[in-house]
């Protein structure tokens, strides 16, 4: 359910940028969600559809992109997708992992007219 919460500040921030660009309509939204964000691409698309609507971002293409998960090991600093939830760095087998792709959430970019 935090789709809906979610998708109130993607259609925030693509009405904002719109305004402030003079645009007459939005286009498109290009929105990057990490993995662990756990967000289902459809129901964003729903969720924007109704909120857009009586904005300038009504019948705005929503395009999704989905980063992977990406870790860095603190001690051998190697990079890697974990495999599973028991983070472990596949080169020196340290636990010390820091998720460093996958978490984010973000607007990447509104295309307007």
């Amino acid at each position: 359910m935090h789709e809906l919460g979610l998708t109130h500040q993607i259609v925030d921030v693509a009405v904002e940028k719109g305004q402030q660009a003079g645009a007459k309509r939005i286009v498109s939204v290009r929105v990057k969600a990490g993995e662990m964000a756990e967000v289902a691409p459809d129901s964003l698309r729903f969720y924007f559809a109704s909120l857009a609507r009586g904005t300038i971002a009504e019948g705005a293409e929503l395009v999704i992109e989905i980063v992977p998960l990406l870790a860095e090991c603190s001690d051998c600093h190697s990079r890697f997708a974990p495999a599973d939830s028991h983070l472990k760095c596949p080169e020196c087998g340290s636990r010390k992992i820091e998720i460093v792709e996958g978490r984010e959430a973000y607007v990447e970019s509104v295309d307007v007219e």
